[in-house]
């Protein structure tokens, strides 16, 4: 565990204008790295298991693409109403009691014994798993701004690195010691994290920055959305990069345990080991965000998330092409989602949790429509149905991008210079 002292120093007694009353080390940062990956991981364990799960508890194949989409609608809820209480709420102490209870919830997932209680874990789990953005939003508060990029890159290649070994471990704990292990090891996990975070994140004994009441609160978040231009386009982009992304992760388990293949769950986790390009392109996004280059880092990112889905098409012929299908979509994914967070962050740094928070929601309702969708469609149509509809929600992306690329500011290009406002990053 670092040391608090040499971890973080204090700048200031007051808040600035953007948040950052500290300076981050590494260490601290990949603290907050390691956090957010444990947390999130909550949210995809489920993904290499649910042919399993479904058999132990007798659902049919429509009703487990249900245990994702609830957990996804649990995420969304968890967006809305908890997140944004991080603008008003000491954040440690927010952070450490949404770990508690989510012990709590994956033990009660662990223990189900009926299709209604697991499904109710689920949602209970996805509520609570929230916890990474509030950790996200924290962490760009404390970065100094022309560095936030960086930072949110780094925290966020810790998300992308929970969500692949969430699934590689999930399926080899699923081998070895059945899919409730998994819960059970991740609540002692979890329970763990509550007490290092709680000894380690920074103590604010200022107030905090604004005095909104609960309610008003909410309603700020709404309010953002309707005056913030860029906060709709960015969240648009977040709604379909994450329903093309859970396309392909609910639904590629289904054709991997059938004929040809026939794979283990520890084999069907180990896939996702090969999106660790993903984490590469959390933190080059970053950066390049920090130059002013958010508009040509996505427009590239989105044009090769549409390109993943042609190799992703030949999995049922080649497993190589199903491995470089998945390294582009993860690492497009990634860049995208790294660059939203900066540039809408940046909008309003004292509305940082409302800002992410309500972004975060159209990202669960993507990844809730992705796994609904490709679930059902491939018990309908199979698999080449399933890479449609992500292809699909794909190329909307693009078009979307290619449409609105000179219309709007990018607020993160002046961090780096005060004229990219008037410099095109295109």
């Amino acid at each position: 565990m670092p040391d608090s002292g040499e971890a973080v120093t204090r700048r200031t007694e007051a808040r600035s204008g953007e948040g950052s009353a500290f300076i981050l080390s590494r260490g601290i940062v990949i603290l907050f790295a390691v956090a957010c990956g444990a947390a999130v991981a909550n949210v995809y364990f489920s993904q290499p298991l649910l042919v399993t799960m479904g058999h132990d508890l007798a659902m049919s194949p429509a009703l487990v693409g249900s245990v994702v989409t609830l957990t996804q609608v649990g995420y969304g809820l968890g967006l809305f109403f908890l997140v944004p209480l991080g603008d008003v709420a000491d954040r440690r102490r927010l952070i450490v009691a949404q770990l508690l209870l989510l012990v709590v919830a994956l033990t009660v997932v662990a223990a189900a014994r009926t299709t209604a209680i697991l499904l109710a874990g689920m949602a209970a789990v996805g509520l609570l798993a929230v916890v990474t953005q509030t950790l996200v939003a924290f962490a760009a508060s404390l970065a100094p701004p022309a560095e936030r990029g960086r930072v949110v890159g780094l925290v966020t290649s810790g998300v992308v690195i929970g969500i692949l070994l969430a699934r590689t471990a999930s399926g080899l704990m699923a081998d070895l010691a059945g899919w409730r292990s998994v819960y059970l090891a991740s609540a002692s996990l979890t329970a763990l994290l509550a007490l290092v975070l709680y000894r380690v994140l920074p103590r604010h004994s200022d107030a905090a920055p604004t005095t909104l009441r609960y309610g008003q609160l909410l309603r700020s978040t709404i309010t953002l959305f309707a005056r913030e231009r860029l906060l709709r386009l960015r969240a648009l982009f977040g709604l379909l990069i994450f329903a093309a992304f859970s396309t392909l992760w609910s639904s590629v388990a289904l054709p991997l345990s059938e004929a040809p293949y026939f794979l283990s769950h520890s084999a069907i986790g180990a896939l996702g080991l090969v999106g660790v390009a993903g984490a590469l392109a959390a933190t080059v996004a970053g950066r390049l965000n920090d130059r002013g280059l958010s508009r040509r880092t996505t427009g590239i990112a989105l044009a090769l998330l549409a390109a993943s889905w042609l190799p992703l098409a030949f999995t049922r012929n080649s497993l190589w092409a199903l491995v470089v299908g998945v390294i582009l979509l993860d690492l497009a994914v990634q860049a995208v989602h790294v660059t939203n967070q900066t540039l809408i962050y940046a909008l309003h740094p004292d509305a940082g949790s409302r800002l992410i928070g309500g972004y975060m929601v159209f990202y669960s309702i993507g990844s809730a429509t992705g796994a609904i969708a490709a679930t059902s469609l491939y018990t309908l149509a199979g698999w080449g149905a399933v890479c449609a509809l992500g292809s699909a929600f794909s190329c909307l992306g693009l078009a979307l991008w290619a449409f609105t690329r000179h219309s709007t500011p990018d607020p993160a290009a002046k961090v780096t210079s005060r004229s990219e406002d008037r410099h095109p990053t295109m």
